[in-house]
Parts: structure tokens; C-alpha cells; sequence
């Protein structure tokens, strides 16, 4: 009998959470996500620093001084793991744009057009890059945008149906509702309630997406995220895809017990339209703030991710002495 991880590949496209260049290779994942806390992960083991070497060299006749050499090494540095990623998965690779131009539409336009221009000189086509950018107000505006220039968004820090839904509006290609997050938030507030897989609050909200999604025939696809443990992951098979930390891929791999379907796509739409009106900002924003849990942890996740990004940059300014 294959092992768990081999038949959870036949109902979901697998994705490795990581920038461990070795784990790809033992676990040949489809697709790869990487954001700031991972490539910070990274850039403290010796065996990743050669990409942060190249990215300075990279940059140094670019006529650039200052914070501008600085932001310009990032980029090379963020297209630098990309760019090894995809010589070992045959599919996408997903690049995150800074955390701290998450409320700002034409920054965050601007910083996704520069990424997608670096890769695509360097030889690599825009079809196989995902740009990563925060489920805010803004962000889902420049992935409209970003969406009709071929640029396609895997929208991040996901956590409620209302993102979802303006982002499937907005036509982004891919979100990736965060699992684990969620069900953090309730085991903080409900301390009282022990939760099962099939109950897990990231589960249920995964679950109530996927079905709003294939009911009303959006195309957006849906990656489940940030897993705690092994029985989240199984509760979403038959999800979209699924993107796995190295020690859950381990996990599994070592496992043999069976996988069956749980979210199913038969039947497809249910002949219901949608109206096509979309949420106005005040609606989203208001329903986003009555969501708690949703809002604390989408502040909570910018704040960090942006964080990681400030101690990326403090590495690469520290290399350029």
C-alpha cells in the first residue's frame, strides 16, 4: 500500500511550506510556498547563504546605493530561492511581497511587477510564479489589477469567508486560508472545548470556503495553509491543494493508513448566479471587523511577517558591511 502521502497526492495537489531546498527533493511536492519567516529560516543555516551571495553579486554594478542596493538585493535574494525551488518542482513557486506594503495598492503593484521582471530576465516565465500578498482591502485591489496584466496572486493571510469571497471576485488565481491559525485564535478563547479534526475551527472554515467556491463556479483555487497537525490535513482531502511544513510531509510519508475524499467538487455548480455585485469597501471591511478572530489574526500575521522581513533586510545590510 503507497503511504499517506502518496495517496493524499491522489486527491490534492501537495505543496511544500518551505525554503529547505533538501526537503523538495524527499518529498517532491508539486508547487512550493515561501514567505518571510521561512526565507529568514533559511538564511540562517550556512548551506543558504551562497543564494545571499549571489544576490549581492547580482546587484553590484546596478549603479544603486544605499537603501535602494538594499531593497534591490532582496529581490534578487526573494527570485534567488524561487529560482532553486523551480529546478526542483515541476510546477509554481510562491514569492511574497514585503508584509509592509499590505495597505498600499500602488506599492504593492509596483514591488510585484519588479519580482515577476527579475524572474522573467533571468528565464523564468510569469506562469510559473505566484505572487504572495496579504488578504487586506488593498491587496485584493492590486491582485485585480495584477490578474489582468497575467500576473497571477496567491492572496495570503487568509482567514474568513469574506476575504475569500472579494478575492474569488477579484479573480485571483489561488488563496491560502490559513488552518492552523485559526484554530490557534479558538484554542486561546475556548479553552474549554477540545476540538477534533473534523471540528477544528480552521477545518470548518476551510470546508464552508471550498463549498462557496464550487457551488457558485469560481475559478479561484483554494490551498489550504499552516497546519498544526496531521488530522487537519487529512479532514481537507480532496482540497484544491494543500501546502505542508517539512515535519508534517515527514509525517505522513512515514504513515499507511487510508485517505479518503472529504471536500468533493461533483456536481460543480448548483445552477445558482451570482449577482455580480460585489462587496463595496466599507461592507468588507465592516464584516471583516466583526469577525474577531479574523482580525486579530490577519494584524497578528502582518506584524510578523513584516517583522521577519525587517530582520532579512537587517542580514543582507549586515553582508554589505
Amino acid at each position: 500500500m503507497a503511504n499517506t502521502l502518496e495517496a493524499l497526492k491522489q486527491l490534492t495537489t501537495v505543496v511544500a511550506d518551505t525554503g529547505d531546498f533538501a526537503t523538495l527533493e524527499a518529498y517532491a511536492p508539486q508547487d512550493a510556498t515561501t514567505n518571510p519567516s521561512l526565507i529568514l529560516k533559511a538564511l540562517q543555516q550556512e548551506a543558504y547563504l551562497p543564494v545571499l551571495d549571489a544576490a549581492i553579486d547580482a546587484t553590484k554594478d546596478s549603479g544603486k546605493t544605499g537603501e535602494a542596493r538594499i531593497d534591490f538585493v532582496i529581490d534578487h535574494l526573494l527570485v534567488g530561492f524561487g529560482q532553486k525551488i523551480l529546478e526542483i518542482v515541476p510546477g509554481r513557486v510562491s514569492t511574497e511581497v514585503d508584509a509592509c506594503l499590505s495597505f498600499d495598492i500602488d506599492k504593492t503593484i509596483t514591488k510585484a511587477r519588479e519580482l515577476i521582471a527579475l524572474y522573467e530576465a533571468k528565464g523564468t516565465p510569469r506562469e510559473r510564479i505566484l505572487i504572495k500578498l496579504a488578504s487586506t482591502w488593498e491587496g485584493i485591489r492590486a491582485a485585480e489589477i495584477l490578474q489582468k496584466e497575467g500576473i497571477r496572486c496567491n492572496m495570503t493571510l487568509l482567514f474568513s469567508l469574506v476575504q475569500a469571497v472579494a478575492c474569488a471576485e477579484a479573480g485571483a488565481q489561488l488563496i491560502s486560508p490559513f488552518v492552523g491559525r485559526i484554530l490557534d485564535w479558538y484554542k486561546a478563547t475556548t479553552r474549554h472545548i477540545d476540538y477534533s479534526a473534523a471540528t477544528d475551527p480552521g477545518v470548518v472554515s476551510v470546508g464552508e470556503i471550498y463549498t462557496y467556491y464550487k457551488k457558485f463556479g469560481h475559478d479561484t483555487e483554494i490551498m489550504g495553509a499552516s497546519f498544526r497537525n496531521i488530522g487537519e490535513i487529512l479532514e481537507l482531502a480532496g482540497c484544491d491543494l494543500l501546502t505542508i511544513s517539512p515535519n508534517l510531509l515527514e509525517e505522513l510519508q512515514g504513515m499507511n493508513v487510508d485517505v479518503p475524499r472529504k471536500l468533493d467538487p461533483a456536481g460543480g455548480p448548483n445552477g445558482r448566479h451570482r449577482t455580480g455585485r460585489r462587496a463595496s469597501e466599507a461592507s468588507f471591511r465592516w464584516l471583516l471587523n466583526e469577525d474577531a478572530m479574523a482580525t486579530e489574526k490577519l494584524a497578528q500575521g502582518i506584524r510578523v511577517f513584516g517583522q521577519d522581513m525587517l530582520k532579512v533586510r537587517a542580514i543582507v545590510t549586515a553582508k554589505l558591511g
